[in-house]
């Protein structure tokens, strides 16, 4: 994490403060392929933090603990260090449950990792639920692993246990993504070129099965609302599904090679996508139009070159809790923060062989993974305008098409329509 290349109009950007970091150990065995960190999670409550070590481990840390870690000893902490573990109270005790570390082996290789949390009153769609096994309470909070085999694994967080064992993709899965309204539908993307639905307060049923890639499935994200999925995928797919129908929408067209990653603003009003054409858009899904470009590539490279090798692959994007920032990863050793309303990034770090980042659940830190490890850097913080918090509060509410039909000026509709 030494130097890195920056391009002329990016010279003068600052640089992202380091706040720690979480090295793996290391061995020779560990050094060979299957050390990658495909995948970081934090829990929605902010409680625990997640990674792929590689090698069929997956780390399961306590996040206060990782921060207090990084503010006592400085930046470094070994993931395995007995100093950082915690005593767990008996979960008989009545008491809530206090944050301990876990080693999970999984038995596979791990492509994906999602926290999930249940919420009472949203019921399964299973109609017989007298039988279930499983009782998911409001303090539950499960993680689910997606593997090279194409099981899925879900886990108790704060037992470390594991509860389910889902088999039905015939090929890796890819990418995992939890509802956010706490109904614990779980949402799978397989090399298999399918996505699975599955009802895990219906002891892990696979409702659905949702058809319409013609290749590889790389990744899946929910709505805030929880009402659309977007799926992306290999020869330049962006999905949009139904999910109350489970239905597909529309196809978003523009990308010129692989789409990878994909993640909805906090309102819901804008997607983000990220692709090996080097660029990062930004979409009205309602609209399935493009609203904003964010290059790696300068000057940009034409759709032949694009849709090659060309050193400037995207590999994973990932959307601020303030709904103005966006972190990018690519193959040219950087991480990006972008602000939605500018051209080129506000602030850059270096990352040698980065594969994946997720911000923190209070937006102000962004992890990312590489081969075992996990980085992780203070993000940019910036007042956001009465203008866009206005847009934030509208847009969680109303898509575009009720937004464009409100009695009121023309370029106020504009605005909250994102289009700037």
């Amino acid at each position: 994490m030494a130097s890195f290349p920056l391009s002329v109009n990016e010279k003068l950007i600052a640089r992202s403060r380091t706040v720690g970091e979480l090295l793996a150990p290391t061995s020779p065995f560990d050094k060979k392929c299957g050390r990658e960190n495909w995948t970081v999670a934090f829990a929605p409550d902010g409680s625990y933090f997640a990674w792929s070590q590689g090698h069929r481990i997956v780390k399961l840390v306590p996040w206060s603990q990782c921060l207090q870690n990084f503010l006592l000893h400085g930046t470094k902490n070994v993931a395995n260090s007995a100093s950082t573990r915690l005593a767990r109270q008996n979960s008989d005790s009545g008491q809530k449950n206090k944050p301990c570390e876990h080693i999970i082996d999984c038995g596979d290789i791990v492509w994906s990792l999602a926290f999930g949390s249940s919420v009472p009153e949203k019921q399964s769609r299973c109609v017989n639920i007298e039988w279930h096994r499983f009782k998911f309470g409001q303090d539950q909070l499960l993680l689910a692993t997606g593997l090279n085999n194409g099981r899925i694994k879900i886990w108790d967080v704060y037992t470390g246990k594991l509860l389910l064992n889902l088999m039905d993709h015939t090929e890796v899965v890819r990418d995992l993504t939890f509802a956010p309204d706490g109904s614990l539908i779980l949402v799978s993307a397989s090399r298999d070129k399918t996505l699975r639905v599955w009802d895990l307060k219906d002891d892990g049923n696979m409702m659905k099965v949702l058809r319409g890639h013609q290749n590889w499935v790389y990744g899946c994200a929910f709505s805030p609302d929880s009402s659309l999925l977007c799926s992306v995928g290999a020869s330049k797919a962006v999905f949009l599904w139904d999910m109350d129908k489970y239905s597909m929408i529309r196809k978003l067209e523009g990308h010129h090679n692989d789409v990878v990653a994909c993640e909805f603003s906090p309102d819901g009003a804008l997607l983000a996508t990220a692709s090996y054409d080097t660029r990062v858009y930004v979409w009205d899904p309602h609209l399935g139009v493009i609203l904003m470009e964010f290059g790696h590539l300068f000057p940009p490279p034409t759709p032949i070159f694009a849709g090659g090798a060309n050193d400037r692959w995207v590999r994973s994007v990932s959307f601020s809790h303030d709904g103005l920032h966006i972190a990018s990863l690519a193959d040219d050793k950087m991480v990006r923060f972008w602000r939605i309303d500018e051209e080129y990034p506000v602030q850059v770090a270096p990352l040698n062989n980065g594969l994946c980042c997720t911000f923190s659940t209070d937006g102000s830190v962004l992890a990312a993974g590489q081969d075992g490890s996990v980085y992780f850097w203070a993000t940019p913080r910036q007042v956001s305008s009465l203008q866009h918090l206005c847009r934030m509060a509208i847009r969680r509410v109303m898509p575009t098409s009720q937004v464009k039909n409100l009695p009121i000026p023309s370029k106020v509709v504009e605005f909250l329509c994102y289009q700037i």
